[in-house]
């Protein structure tokens, strides 16, 4: 399928995704082409469209019924790999997925940090963490979350996935459809059993 095929009006991925989809896809065709892509508060799933649309199984997750309701029609509608589970991330039963069972884990504009070893179990050997998310920094634009337990303090990104290796990390503002944020990126691999 094409990177490209979106249906009309689709929001587009998070830039820091369409950077780094080729990525994903080695991660997935590591297992023969059979590795999932879990996109943890997947939110509408422009994340998630986007990696189906690239040909790779993926599984929006997230806590509201009707976005995916939208999102499992839509991926029907264009006839992706795609599929959706619901569950509350932040209730403290973790990810349900096997461990050790996923190509990659997504996690973009989304921080519980009680979910971090939960992203580490179901991370299989050679799969990948894409992550994105607020930083302090966004205080001062005004929007974004407020509560500092959404919020990532300087550096602390790649110190919560220590573990990984990391094989991107950055951060500070980007623009997305013309509207700033300040946020930090990793890309990080497991590497160990």
């Amino acid at each position: 399928m094409s990177q490209t095929r979106r249906a009309r009006g689709d929001t587009p991925p998070a830039g820091f995704l369409a950077r780094h989809l080729a990525d994903l896809r080695t991660a997935t065709e590591a297992d023969g082409g059979r590795g999932v892509v879990l996109d943890l508060a997947c939110g509408r799933g422009r994340n998630t469209l986007a990696v189906a649309a690239a040909g790779v199984a993926t599984v929006g997750m997230d806590r509201n019924a009707s976005f995916l309701r939208e999102l499992a029609d839509r991926g029907r509608g264009a006839q992706l790999p795609l599929a959706v589970a619901r569950t509350d991330l932040e209730s403290g039963r973790g990810v349900p997925a096997r461990s050790a069972s996923l190509a990659a884990v997504l996690v973009f504009r989304f921080l519980y940090r009680p979910l971090v070893p939960e992203i580490l179990r179901v991370l299989r050997p050679g799969g990948l963490l894409l992550y994105e998310t607020f930083t302090t920094g966004q205080l001062a634009l005004g929007t974004g979350p407020r509560n500092p337990a959404f919020l990532l303090e300087p550096g602390e990104l790649p110190s919560l996935f220590a573990g990984l290796e990391i094989l991107h990390a950055d951060e500070g503002p980007v623009e997305e459809a013309g509207k700033p944020f300040v946020t930090a990126r990793l890309l990080a691999r497991r590497t160990h059993p």
